[in-house]
């Protein structure tokens, strides 16, 4: 949730305390002389092009795919004074120490807590011989925010956006008699062209967090997920797109395919275990390959019974076998038709929640453990859904949501956007986003558990009264904004609907280009905060207005209040346990009400870290019904006793 709070004058400060972070620290110019500390306006003007960039499926490995796992320690420095890439740190840190890969470095070093500047990783990795008449790439899972790369010190690519897969082609700087230098850096400066800005470009306690933010959750900074060396045939499956429908009691599996490089051949699709699989022969034109298969009798993939059907796909070539690829797929339809959203062609009601990743010590940094037990408690509330918020999750947490029957709505990190601050800004930050939806759908079109892409949260216009831009010319500019980036998400995928989230009291203008009304609502915190009957009648009255307007599926994506672990009170006063129930027994029974109602997300499933502030106790938010370490709250209680497996109730 990013909430609007006051805003006040800029702290002041020096150059050399913006350089150690105290309100986004560092540079990000990415060729060799850069003289470094740069303020982050002049980073934004200046940023740099992504270059050198691959798109690859998902790493696997197989008779004819290989990959090397870089996971473990690393050589780690910070770069306050941006010198590194002058000082060809890229051939060896002066004075590393060890950090592990994958995680957040802010919770690691004391004094990287706050740092959001320049900072690189190094290692040595030797490749196999085997390999050198392949396709080698280095794959990231995820680097928050922009990454450039070198192998034995040539630069082989740079990246920016965090949360989704990148890779650099790199085998003709490899040495096959000798170790590999791999280095890269990272900086996760805040600026406001950024996705998402950052810097307090909106609301904000006037530069008063640390770090500075736009938005209410901590700006881990690192490499966050995987860190692979891939190998891959000459020719290879570059991508595979599957689409599914129902006929009765079949289902229809349509499969389109991509080799690389205008690839000519054979290929075949098989779908199911040995003894019931079912073929389908492929023929690849200029890379392209496509066909449908039936399946009679399918098993449809829903919460209540998430069946996979695996699936793999193969090239050949004068009966020698090229390539092959597998997934895990799920027969389903979605669909949002008047004011219902449909799975399978029936109504269904998301209870779930909006999450965050977010755990001690490891920060946003890839937590096997922690995503299985996420996936275990929320089944054990009763859950059937979440949203990304504001980011896409792991690999490893969308495939435990098509085995455990979770249904997701998958979002870009396109959280605080605004359009109050200019065309130019409003162009990068949208060229960044196209580029976010992209790679998300790419990325996850695949998983049944994907049920809308989201292109947004919480974005507002950004105007206060009596400034340079008039609220209608905002409400302009964000309209023409979405208009194109949920077109460019219904062209990439047109069988999902598309939506954003939008803060309690948003442009319904925005609201109305979508397929689902998707709220924000915090009646009886941000305001009204310790009237709950007038709270609710609030709410009600606002889900009402909205139908009104927008008469479409309607999803609660957000609401919920703050609540300290241990506090109790009767009668239930704001921040305790009791109060917490209340208000989210109060936002269910009005939903109850209401036939448009398609879901309620409640904020959050647990308690995250944030930037400091004196409206965040302890650097965190308190909101989850969970704690940070997963220890149920009493509305986790309650949400469990209202909640069951039944789709359609609250």
């Amino acid at each position: 949730m990013t909430s609007e709070k006051p805003t006040g004058e800029p702290l002041k400060m020096d150059r050399r305390d913006f350089l150690l972070g105290v309100a986004g620290t560092g540079a990000a110019a990415m060729a060799p002389g850069n003289e470094g500390g740069k303020l982050p306006a002049e980073i934004a003007a200046e940023e740099p092009h992504q270059h050198g960039v691959v798109r690859l499926l998902l790493p696997q490995q197989n008779a004819h795919r290989n990959r090397i796992d870089l996971l473990g320690l690393w050589d780690f420095q910070l770069d306050p004074e941006d010198a590194g890439v002058s000082a060809q740190w890229f051939h060896g840190l002066p004075s590393p120490r060890t950090i592990a890969v994958p995680c957040s470095w802010n919770d690691l070093f004391n004094d990287a807590a706050d740092y959001l500047g320049p900072a690189w990783y190094f290692r040595e990795v030797w490749v196999p011989a085997a390999w050198r008449r392949q396709r080698i790439f280095l794959y990231f899972g995820s680097v928050n925010y922009a990454a450039q790369a070198w192998i034995n010190g040539t630069a082989v690519g740079s990246h920016l956006g965090g949360h989704l897969p990148f890779a650099f082609e790199i085998a003709s700087h490899l040495a096959w008699d000798r170790s590999n230098l791999i280095s890269v850096r990272v900086e996760n400066v805040q600026t406001a062209t950024r996705v998402p800005p950052g810097g307090n470009s909106r609301g904000g306690l006037g530069g008063m967090e640390l770090p500075a933010t736009s938005y209410d959750y901590f700006p881990y900074a690192g490499i966050h997920r995987q860190v692979q060396l891939v190998a891959l045939p000459e020719t290879y499956i570059e991508d595979i797109t599957v689409v599914t429908s129902i006929e009765g009691a079949s289902g229809i599996v349509n499969v389109k395919a991509q080799a690389n490089a205008e690839w000519s051949g054979a290929g075949k699709v098989q779908l199911g275990t040995a003894g019931s699989a079912r073929e389908a022969e492929l023929e690849f034109r200029r890379g392209f390959a496509e066909t449908t298969m039936r399946v009679p009798e399918a098993v449809f993939w829903s919460p209540d019974a998430p069946h996979l059907y695996p699936l793999e796909l193969t090239l050949s070539a004068h009966g020698t076998l090229l390539d092959s690829y597998r997934l895990d797929i799920g027969i389903r339809t979605v669909e949002a038709r008047g004011e219902q959203l449909l799975l399978n062609g029936q109504p269904i009601f998301l209870k779930g929640f909006s999450r965050h990743e977010d755990f001690a010590i490891s920060g946003r940094g890839l937590n096997l453990p922690v995503v299985v037990r996420d996936a275990e408690l929320l089944k054990w509330v009763g859950a059937n859904s979440f949203r990304t918020s504001h980011y896409p999750y792991s690999p490893e947490c969308m495939e435990l949501a098509d085995r455990y029957g979770f249904m997701v709505i998958d979002e870009i990190p396109a959280v605080g956007m605004t359009f109050s601050d200019g065309e130019t800004n409003i162009q990068k930050r949208l060229t960044q986003c196209l580029r976010d939806i992209d790679d998300l759908i790419a990325r996850d079109k695949n998983h049944p558990s994907v049920i809308a892409w989201s292109v947004a949260n919480e974005p507002g216009t950004g105007y206060s009264p009596g400034g340079a831009v008039p609220k209608a010319e905002a409400v302009a500019a964000g309209t023409k904004f979405f208009t194109q980036l949920l077109g460019r998400a219904r062209e990439q995928d047109g069988t999902r609907p598309v939506t954003f989230t939008t803060v309690q009291g948003g442009p319904l203008e925005w609201t109305a280009l979508c397929d689902i009304a998707c709220l924000n609502a915090y009646f009886g915190w941000y305001s009204l905060g310790g009237r709950l009957d007038q709270a609710a009648q609030a709410f009600a009255r606002y889900l009402d207005h909205v139908n009104s307007v927008v008469p479409k599926p309607t999803i609660i994506t957000e609401c919920g209040a703050g609540t300290l672990a241990g506090v109790h009170d009767e009668p239930p006063q704001m921040w305790t346990e009791e109060y917490q129930v209340e208000f989210l027994r109060h936002y269910l029974e009005v939903v109850s009400k209401r036939s448009f109602m398609a879901g309620l997300h409640v904020w959050n499933f647990q308690e995250f870290k944030t930037p400091q502030s004196i409206i965040r106790p302890a650097g965190q938010n308190n909101k989850g019904v969970f704690t940070r370490d997963r220890r149920p709250k009493m509305a986790a209680h309650f949400l469990r006793s209202r909640w069951n497996r039944s789709l359609r109730t609250t």
